[in-house]
């Protein structure tokens, strides 16, 4: 790639506890792009990552808040940049792909690129339990929202200056990778995947993804971001569900009406009113909801817009 057309670059690591592998992650992708800065974001680490970090040459900054999705908000915020290489500081990406990834990100026109992640170790690099989770997960936000992403989990991505200034993020942990997919689904931004080898930790080294809990929480802000994402079709299945409900209270009582001309249970008939009431109820906020939804949509995309775009490579 020609540099002197190549926009400013900051490669941004989040990193709780990474003093055995911080070091070489910043070294790496310092020779990778000897012309991107190095900024270390760390959260609280009980070990010596900062220290580590800064010398091997990176921007250090402390970020208090715990969780990986608060260190991303105060990155994207305090870094100035055209391209930002988000990578984990647990040396398991493959630094000499940020090149080719920056520049398929420019010739493609692209806001968001996704490191998908290939194990080409010789032992497991990536768990088996992960691995399952991931593909159940990222499977369940491209039914709901679409597109055609096939490692939303990956924690190695490239985004634009747009992408990153108009994210307005919400989570606090590890789902910060499905909230980043939805925001680049639900304001069409162009993206893409690129292949990229995936190592194993080093020695002293120790996830910090919890196969359950964190599973548990991913799969929560899918439902959050359905309901704020998708107000319309989620209160339409509740109010299809109440409605359902008092329509199989009512037919009993509407045959024994039709035999005899009375209604004998009234706690059952009001009952079944409510539910149908509660249903009609939620019927209509989903179509208010739904209508503030899209002007929502509207301002993301205008503040998205108002954002100066990067100059994009020739050819």
């Amino acid at each position: 790639m020609d540099n002197s057309t190549l926009p400013s670059i900051a490669v941004i690591v989040p990193c709780y506890n990474e003093a055995a592998a911080v070091g070489a992650v910043v070294r790496e992708f310092s020779s990778a792009l000897p012309e991107a800065e190095i900024y270390v974001f760390d959260n609280n680490s009980r070990d010596n990552t900062a220290e580590i970090a800064r010398a091997a040459g990176a921007h250090v900054f402390h970020v208090s808040k715990k969780g990986k999705g608060n260190v991303v908000r105060r990155m994207f915020a305090d870094v100035e940049a055209d391209i930002y290489i988000m990578v984990d500081g647990d040396a398991t990406y493959h630094a000499p792909s940020a090149p080719a990834m920056v520049e398929k990100l420019l010739r493609d026109n692209l806001d968001m690129l996704v490191g998908c992640r290939v194990d080409e170790g010789t032992r497991e690099n990536y768990r088996r339990g992960h691995r399952f989770g991931n593909r159940m997960l990222t499977g369940s936000v491209m039914q709901i929202f679409g597109g055609g992403f096939t490692d939303m989990l990956s924690g190695y991505r490239v985004f634009s200056r747009r992408f990153a200034k108009s994210f307005p993020s919400l989570s606090s942990g590890f789902e910060i990778e499905t909230e980043l997919t939805v925001h680049a689904l639900e304001n069409a931004m162009p993206y893409g995947e690129m292949a990229t080898p995936y190592g194993a930790r080093p020695e002293g080294s120790e996830s910090k993804l919890s196969t359950y809990k964190d599973g548990i929480r991913i799969a929560r802000t899918i439902g959050r971001l359905y309901m704020f994402e998708r107000p319309l079709a989620c209160l339409s299945i509740l109010a299809a569900m109440f409605a359902l409900a008092a329509i199989g209270l009512t037919i009993p009582l509407f045959l024994t009406w039709l035999e005899t001309g009375l209604v004998p249970r009234l706690p059952t008939a009001v009952a079944a009113t409510g539910l149908s009431v509660f249903a009609m109820q939620l019927f209509v906020a989903g179509i208010i909801l739904d209508s503030i939804g899209k002007s929502r949509r509207e301002m993301r995309r205008f503040a998205y817009l108002a954002i100066p775009i990067v100059s994009r490579l020739p050819g």
